[in-house]
């Protein structure tokens, strides 16, 4: 996990819509006040992740500033067969994406006789089937590294190179069916001792089905996202439909305009932010609040994670020293209209080293280094 933004990168093959969506990401991002971009390379962008919390917290503890919890997106060079043996950009395609948490597939749903398909016809699933081929072959040459290494150690006696040899087998056997690594049913143990291999396959995916305008609101007929979906489930991944054109649209609009825009589309929500949802799904993610005068945060964390694990996430010390967490729930918080008022109603509670945090924890640490 990135220490401080969730990753995705943003991968697919040529002319599917890929630039499209994430131009539209970046433009959000650098025009519209919710989503102050900053550029890191001109292929990496970072956006706020929604949060209508941090503006009610803002108000009540009279915050300065206010800080959201932040999305990076990678737009990865396009994917062409052959990638994992250095065709196109492939090589660097494959060193981008080993550093993202999370990998987000655009794949082609909409008919458009002016945009050529690298392959000539629509077909999502055969399209998903090549990069993660693609994903496939360039694990297995990272696995058949591992394995020499491996087979070295097992002949100097080493007393954990049999149980890793014997996860490497079953990734091997996996791969060689063009199974993914995330596919697989693996202990504790086995996921700790493959991590550092950074696998591509084991990366979570999100496919996101891209469709023309007017199918914007309602995909519900296009035989393609239904092949696509159907793909996705099978594979235990998630699946959503964005049209890469609208974003486009609603990006090149101000802040005030794109509310009424989406509302004539039909949509509830921009595209982006069903994205960034999806992305939270998809890596068991979660938020906590912190609110002061200074300012109103949220910050980033793995559901599971304990008090003095997210007390790290600010500090390091923080989780060094931790002595106790006072929690108040942000509904519970809102419902009584005051920190003070909701101490006297006995709701701010104060937790210690095994609290598991809840989405929406509204946190002060205490802490003694």
């Amino acid at each position: 996990m990135s220490s401080t933004n969730l990753e995705m990168g943003i991968v697919g093959l040529p002319n599917v819509g890929k630039s499209t969506l994430f131009n539209a990401i970046t433009k959000a991002g650098a025009e519209a006040a919710n989503y102050p971009f900053c550029t890191i390379e001109p292929n990496v962008g970072i956006v706020d992740v929604p949060d209508k919390r941090l503006e009610v917290l803002s108000k009540m503890f009279n915050s300065k500033k206010i800080v959201p919890a932040g999305m990076k997106f990678v737009d990865i060079a396009g994917l062409v067969k052959g990638a994992s043996k250095g065709e196109g950009l492939g090589n660097k395609f494959l060193a981008h994406i080993r550093q993202v948490d999370a990998i987000c597939e655009v794949v082609r749903c909409f008919e458009d006789s002016n945009i050529t398909h690298v392959e000539g016809t629509i077909d999502p699933v055969r399209d998903v089937e090549i990069i993660n081929t693609e994903l496939c072959l360039a694990d297995m040459e990272t696995i058949d590294k591992q394995v020499q290494k491996v087979r070295k150690l097992i002949k100097s006696r080493d007393k954990d190179a049999a149980g890793k040899m014997a996860v490497l087998e079953k990734i091997t056997d996996a791969l060689g069916e063009a199974r993914p690594v995330r596919s697989l049913t693996l202990t504790k143990e086995e996921k700790a001792s493959i991590k550092e291999l950074e696998l591509l396959t084991d990366k979570p995916v999100l496919y996101v089905a891209n469709v023309a305008e007017a199918e914007a609101a309602d995909a519900s007929q296009n035989k393609y996202v239904k092949a696509l979906s159907e793909y996705a489930a099978k594979e235990g991944a998630e699946s959503i439909v964005i049209s890469a054109k609208v974003e486009a649209e609603i990006a090149e609009l101000p802040a005030a305009e794109q509310k009424d825009y989406l509302e004539m589309a039909g949509l509830t929500e921009a595209g982006l932010d069903r994205l960034i949802k999806a992305g939270f799904k998809l890596l068991g993610l979660q938020t906590f609040l912190t609110a002061g005068e200074m300012e109103s945060r949220a910050w980033t964390i793995v559901k599971g994670y304990t008090a003095p694990q997210a007390a790290g996430k600010i500090h390091t010390d923080f989780e060094r020293g931790f002595i106790k967490a006072e929690i108040v729930s942000y509904d519970d918080l809102v419902k009584c209209g005051s920190k003070q008022n909701a101490k006297e109603k006995g709701l701010v509670r104060m937790e210690g080293k095994d609290y598991v945090m809840q989405d929406g924890d509204v946190v002060e640490f205490r802490f003694n280094v």
